[in-house]
């Protein structure tokens, strides 16, 4: 199965924090300040769930939280973590293959969209586009590389990690696709941007639009 990280849940936040120490950690955490009280999130491949205790701690309870992961044992780590008062649901899919029962306040995909091809992305993005209320807010956080602005050293990196990812996950994706234009084509307000990792981390907090009001 694409993009399944079975085999390495059980080591897979040791071996990020080896690498990146806890830059990956602190983007996710800086952005959820921005979570309404009260408000519904989905969470796109959520790995092993840590996210849900920092959720936690801004909110103690009255969120209602789908959890999507396509890793069995990614799932089972993250049913051991303290949500408080916060309800979870937790769902065992791949996240093109999510049937939803209504549309979300909050979407968070960090670190998501880095493990699929560009035709992938486009399907998975109007998916989730659709899944996001009016006006409601997408927590983004990913790698960011442009070979105009890039650095070597971050290539390199890149390529190790689609490389190792590819033979041990079957990660889909063999190159980043940059995703900011999928956002820009359907009009989301930036709220905020910070960089981590020597500008090899990006987040974005983005805005869906509005409904328009029609006169007739």
């Amino acid at each position: 199965m694409k993009n399944n990280y079975d085999s390495i849940a059980g080591y897979y936040d040791v071996l990020s924090r080896m690498i990146f120490f806890r830059s990956q950690v602190k983007a996710q955490i800086q952005q959820l300040s921005a979570i309404p009280a009260n408000s519904t999130v989905l969470i796109a491949g959520g790995g092993t769930g840590w996210i849900l205790e920092e959720i936690a701690k801004v909110h103690s309870s009255g969120l209602s939280i789908t959890y999507i992961e396509i890793s069995s044992k990614m799932l089972e780590l993250s049913k051991k973590r303290a949500v408080k008062g916060n309800k979870v649901e937790y769902i065992h899919a791949a996240m093109e293959d999510f049937k939803p029962s209504g549309v979300y306040d909050v979407l968070i995909t960090a670190f998501f969209f880095d493990n699929f091809s560009a035709a992938s992305i486009q399907l998975i993005f109007n998916q989730l586009h659709g899944l996001l209320k009016s006006g409601g807010k997408w927590l983004f956080a990913d790698f960011y590389y442009t070979e105009k602005a890039g650095k070597h050293w971050q290539l390199l990196l890149l390529k190790s990690m689609y490389l190792f990812f590819s033979k041990i996950s079957s990660v889909e994706a063999k190159t980043l696709v940059n995703t900011e234009h999928f956002f820009e084509e359907q009009r989301y307000s930036i709220l905020k941007t910070d960089f981590y990792y020597g500008g090899f981390i990006k987040t974005i907090i983005y805005q869906k639009p509005g409904q328009i009001m029609v006169d007739l």
